[in-house]
């Protein structure tokens, strides 16, 4: 029941982007791929710090299986103060990332839409990181509903707003692609709006003592620091090579890189819906470990295991059987279609294949993550993505073999990494009762 609240949280912001890509895709592809190469641009630059504030989940579970309710919000005082010490770094990132898209080989009408776009997003940076922070702390107590209310009333602004703001509707400015960026930071801030509603209502306040966690906490920042930073570094490792993949990717060409985009949009139907499922046992499993008793994390492992299974197979099989048909949702009216589908449809199995392997790393990296395990993840996936970007780098640049050779080499490396995560959470060094003791330790 602590899943399905999340599950629905990520998918709603799943939808969110997809309506994005869709309604650009009204105007051109170039715009459709402009907006994968500048959106997950950001993310790269973001991922750190925010992989860093999404920690505060377990951190904020593990006090509250321990029933030390003060110390849960002043979890999201040092969350707030990491994001104003991130902003001027993120604006620092940002101006060598502008070079980048021209660097790869990106059209020069591309790179036009990218850099505006990715921009955009920069200067909202601060407000998605204090979404983050407040997001972890209520699906840290065990409050997944507040989170599913704030998204979802977030996307229901987000679809009609950037609706408007890219076309110009109702005698609003026509932004385009901007416009889509613009309507996801406004959502963002309304979300905002609705945690501190029920973060400061007096109920929750009198509480979790909230009046009195405005305080700078030496052994809560170094905590979260110790924990957070090999989580923020994985992060930022794996979405990095990742971004590298992406945009090498799209130097093969403009309907190469519109293939992927629209590929991927439909990836992040199966993948971040089931980042809910991440979230979810991630907090599970963290207030497992302040509580001191882990009797119950091979039922909340084997419970994981099922949902993300089921749901990503079917979504497997739904890649495969209407791969073409999922395909022409984004085909711009009046265009030459089939120079993408040629290209997309033989990805849209590489993407059936590797859904299930998505899905265990998910389960996987919750429970780890919520057990403290984030050194052990951070040499993994740092192993993992470096080789497979080592290897891209030949495959597209200097063998320059075939684009999907290249895809393929993509696949190969989620299930690699898969297999390893699963190979972790199925031991038990992980869960030893020394380790977890240092864990909790500020």
């Amino acid at each position: 029941m602590l899943a399905l609240p999340m599950v629905v949280s990520q998918g709603a912001l799943a939808l969110m982007a997809f309506a994005d890509r869709f309604f650009l895709s009204r105007i051109s592809p170039v715009h459709v791929a402009a907006s994968l190469g500048g959106g997950v641009s950001f993310w790269v630059c973001l991922c750190f710090f925010n992989g860093i504030a999404a920690y505060g989940n377990a951190m904020v579970a593990q006090y509250f299986g321990r029933k030390d309710m003060r110390s849960c919000p002043r979890v999201v005082t040092q969350g707030i103060i990491l994001s104003v010490i991130a902003m001027p770094m993120l604006l620092l990132m940002a101006w060598p990332m502008l070079s980048l898209f021209e660097w790869m080989g990106h059209a020069p009408e591309q790179v036009a839409l990218e850099k505006p776009y990715f921009m955009t997003f920069i200067m909202g940076s601060f407000f998605f990181l204090v979404k983050t922070v407040l997001a972890s702390y209520f699906s840290g107590i065990a409050r997944p509903r507040v989170v599913m209310i704030a998204d979802l009333i977030g996307v229901f602004l987000n679809i009609p707003l950037s609706y408007l703001l890219i076309f110009g509707r109702f005698g609003l400015p026509e932004l385009g692609i901007v416009g889509a960026a613009l309507g996801t930071v406004v959502a963002c801030l309304l979300s905002i709006g609705i945690y501190l509603l029920f973060y400061f209502n007096p109920i929750h306040a009198r509480r979790f003592h909230v009046r009195k966690s405005f305080v700078y906490m030496p052994g809560i920042m170094r905590r979260y620091l110790r924990l957070g930073l090999p989580s923020g570094f994985e992060v930022l490792i794996g979405l990095g090579t990742f971004n590298v993949f992406l945009l090498l990717f799209q130097s093969y060409g403009v309907a190469e890189g519109a293939a992927m985009a629209m590929v991927f949009n439909w990836d992040m139907l199966s993948f971040v819906p089931l980042m809910g499922l991440n979230i979810a046992l991630m907090s599970m499993v963290g207030r497992t470990v302040g509580a001191g008793d882990m009797s119950k994390t091979n039922e909340v492992i084997a419970s994981g295991f099922v949902i993300a299974v089921t749901y990503s197979g079917l979504m497997g099989l739904m890649f495969v059987i209407w791969r073409e048909s999922l395909l022409g949702v984004f085909a711009t009216p009046g265009s030459d279609f089939a120079p993408i589908l040629a290209v997309g449809a033989p990805m849209m199995v590489g993407l059936a294949t590797y859904a299930v392997a998505d899905g265990l790393i998910l389960v996987c990296s919750g429970v780890l993550r919520g057990a403290g395990d984030t050194r052990w993840l951070l040499i993994t996936s740092v192993t993992v993505h470096v080789l497979t970007m080592i290897v891209q780098v030949f495959v597209i640049t200097v063998w320059k073999l075939e684009p999907l050779v290249s895809w393929w080499v993509f696949v190969s490396m989620l299930i690699i990494n898969a297999l390893l995560y699963l190979w972790r959470v199925l031991g038990s060094r992980w869960r030893h009762p020394d380790r977890l003791a240092r864990v909790m330790a500020e």
